[in-house]
C-alpha cells in the first residue's frame, strides 16, 4: 500500500493536500458568507454593539481551534470529531455528532447557494436565482466529485481572493477613518460607534441575540481538523495553520466589524446587501461596487465548496460504522467519496428549490447554527477526556495543548450554552431553531437505536 495513503477499510484517501493549500483553507474556511452579506443586516438591527458579538464568539473560536489542534496531533484523521467522540465520549456521540455537522451544512449549503444568487443577481436582475443558483451548485459537486487536489487548488485561490479583498478592505478602511473621509454625504470616524443613539442602540440583550448569527459567520473553522486525514505531513502542518487562522480571524472578523461600524452610521446598512459593498458604492469610485461583489460571490462559493468536501468524509467516516446509509461511504477510483458528496448535493438542491420559491427569505436559515455549537461543544469535551486519559496514563498528550485546560474548555462549553439558551427569546427563525431541538434529539436517539439494533443483529 503506497504511504500516501490513509486506508480505512481496504480503501484510501489520498494525501493530497500540501502545507500551502491546508494554510490558506484553514484562513479562507473562516472567512464566508457570514460576514460578508449577515453582517449587513445585523448592522442595521443592532448597531455597533455587532462588535461585541464577534469579538466574544472569537474567543470561543480559539479555544475550539487549540481544542482541534491537540486532537489532531494525537490522531490526524478524516473522520476528525466523528472519530474523537467515539474515541472519547462513546460511540453514539460519534454518530450524534456527525450527523448534527451534517444538518449545519445541509442547511448552510442553502444559505450559500441562496448568497451566490444574490450576489449575482446584482448583475443579471432578469435572471432568476434558482437558475444561478443550479449553475453554481453543479460546477461545485463536479470539483469535488473529480480530486481532493482539485478541491485543495481551487479552495487556495478562493481563500486567496477573500483574504485579499479583506487586507485590501482593512487597510482602505483605516485610512478613511483616520482622514475622517466623507462617505455619500457621512464622515468616517470613531463617532459613528456611538453618535446614533449609542453603542447599544437596541439595547445589550438584543445585541446578545446576535450570538447565534455571529457562531454562524465563524462556522467551517473546524475545517482543517477534516482536511488533516488528506494532509501530508500532518502533524506539522496543522499546528501552523492553527497557530496562524486564531490571530488572522481575530484581525480579520472583529477588525472589519469594528471598521465597518466606523465608517457609516448603523442605519445605512441593509440585509439585502453586503455591507462592503454598500461603503465602497457610496464612495462613488466607479466598478467597486462591483469588484466587492465579485469577492463576496468568491466567498459563497467557497464557503459551499467547502461544505460538499467535509461532508464527504464525515458522511463516509459514519458510513463505516453502519451509521449512515451504505451508498454514502462509497469511494471512487480518485479516492473521494462521492456517495456523501452526491448524498449532501441533494440537500442543497433544496436550497435552489427555497430560491425559486420564497428568493427573499432563504438565507436565514437558523438551525444550522445548532450544528455548529454541536461540532464545538464535541471538540471541547473530547479535549477534556484526552486531557483525562493523559493524566491517568492512558496515552500520551501531544506538545501542542489546549491553552487553561480544563477552565477554558468549561468555560467555552458555558458560553456555548448561553448561545443556546438565548435563541429561545429570540423572535425570528433562532426561536424556531431553539424549539427544533427536542424534535432533533428524539430523531437522532430513535436514528440510534435503530442503528445498535441493527449492529447487534449484524454481530449475531
Amino acid at each position: 500500500m503506497d504511504s500516501s495513503l490513509l486506508t480505512e477499510k481496504g480503501e484510501s484517501y489520498s494525501k493530497a493536500l500540501g502545507n500551502r493549500q491546508v494554510q490558506m483553507i484553514a484562513i479562507g474556511g473562516a472567512i464566508g458568507v457570514g460576514l460578508f452579506l449577515g453582517a449587513g443586516g445585523k448592522l442595521h438591527q443592532v448597531g455597533p454593539s455587532l462588535v461585541l458579538s464577534y469579538a466574544l464568539c472569537g474567543i470561543a473560536a480559539y479555544f475550539v481551534m487549540r481544542a482541534l489542534g491537540e486532537l489532531v496531533l494525537h490522531e490526524p484523521t478524516s473522520g476528525s470529531f466523528v472519530t474523537y467522540a467515539r474515541k472519547f465520549i462513546g460511540p453514539w456521540a460519534g454518530f450524534a455528532s456527525g450527523w448534527m455537522y451534517w444538518v449545519n451544512w445541509a442547511m448552510t449549503g442553502i444559505a450559500e447557494i441562496t448568497a451566490v444568487a444574490i450576489y449575482v443577481h446584482k448583475w443579471l436582475p432578469d435572471v432568476p436565482q434558482w437558475i444561478t443558483a443550479l449553475v453554481a451548485l453543479g460546477v461545485l459537486i463536479l470539483v469535488n466529485l473529480l480530486s481532493v487536489k482539485l478541491f485543495g487548488e481551487l479552495e487556495f485561490w478562493f481563500s486567496v481572493v477573500k483574504v485579499l479583498a479583506i487586507v485590501v478592505f482593512l487597510v482602505t478602511a483605516t485610512g478613511l477613518v483616520l482622514t475622517s473621509a466623507d462617505i455619500g454625504g457621512t464622515t468616517a470616524g470613531v463617532h459613528n460607534l456611538t453618535a446614533h443613539n449609542g453603542f447599544f442602540p437596541a439595547g445589550l440583550g438584543i445585541a446578545l441575540m446576535t450570538l447565534q448569527a455571529v457562531i454562524f459567520a465563524y462556522s467551517a473553522i473546524e475545517l482543517v481538523g477534516i482536511a488533516a486525514g488528506e494532509t501530508k505531513d500532518a502533524r506539522k502542518v496543522v499546528p501552523k495553520a492553527i497557530n496562524g487562522v486564531v490571530w488572522r480571524i481575530g484581525v480579520f472578523y472583529v477588525g472589519s466589524v469594528l471598521l465597518l461600524a466606523m465608517l457609516l452610521p448603523w442605519p445605512f446598512y441593509n440585509g439585502g446587501e453586503s455591507p462592503f459593498v454598500t461603503v465602497f458604492s457610496r464612495l462613488g469610485i466607479p466598478g467597486i461596487g462591483d469588484v466587492m461583489n465579485a469577492v463576496v460571490l468568491t466567498a459563497a462559493l467557497s464557503s459551499c465548496n467547502s461544505g460538499l468536501y467535509s461532508t464527504g468524509r464525515i458522511l463516509r467516516a459514519l458510513a463505516d460504522k453502519g451509521e449512515a446509509p451504505k451508498f454514502v461511504g462509497r469511494m471512487s477510483g480518485r479516492h473521494v467519496p462521492y456517495g456523501g458528496i452526491l448524498f449532501t448535493s441533494g440537500a442543497y438542491v433544496l436550497g435552489v428549490v427555497l430560491n425559486y420559491l420564497v428568493p427573499k427569505d432563504a438565507f436565514d436559515i437558523a438551525i444550522a447554527s445548532l450544528g455548529v455549537i454541536t461540532t464545538w461543544a464535541t471538540l471541547i469535551f473530547c479535549q477534556m477526556r484526552l486531557r483525562q486519559a493523559a493524566l491517568r496514563g492512558e496515552l500520551e498528550r501531544p506538545s501542542y495543548r489546549m491553552p487553561w485546560a480544563p477552565y477554558s474548555g468549561w468555560a467555552t462549553l458555558g458560553f456555548l450554552a448561553l448561545v443556546v439558551v438565548l435563541m429561545g427569546f429570540s423572535d425570528g427563525a433562532e426561536k424556531i431553531a431553539f424549539y427544533s431541538i427536542p424534535v432533533l434529539v428524539v430523531v437522532l436517539a430513535v436514528g440510534w437505536r435503530i442503528v445498535g439494533k441493527r449492529q447487534r443483529q449484524e454481530v449475531r
